[in-house]
């Protein structure tokens, strides 16, 4: 095998480790009703807070709610994996490798 491609490929490798670490760290956050609700997910999708803003909750609507925190969720799930696809990618040339 040629040794530039190995080197490279060593390379690669540890650009990619970096960035996964960098990913631990890194946040974003997801909101639903015009903020009233909002979400703080990791680079690696783990969902760290959660905030409600007081007027959000009504006990006699609890479905509007429960409907906003899962829209805050799922904004902050797909921003976290923008930014681990921009990270990432960025290395990897935006290839589709398993797992990452």
């Amino acid at each position: 095998m040629n040794k530039n491609l190995i080197r490279q490929a060593q390379q690669m490798q540890a650009q990619l480790a970096k960035a996964q670490e960098e990913l631990e760290s890194a946040t974003v956050e997801g909101s639903s009703g015009g903020g009233v609700v909002k979400v703080v997910a990791s680079g690696k999708q783990l969902i760290q807070s959660i905030t409600l803003d007081p007027s959000v909750v009504d006990p006699n609507d609890i479905d509007l709610l429960q409907d906003l925190v899962l829209a805050a969720i799922n904004d902050a799930l797909v921003r976290s994996q923008q930014v681990a696809q921009e990270r990432l990618g960025a290395i990897t040339g935006n290839l589709k490798i398993p797992g990452m």
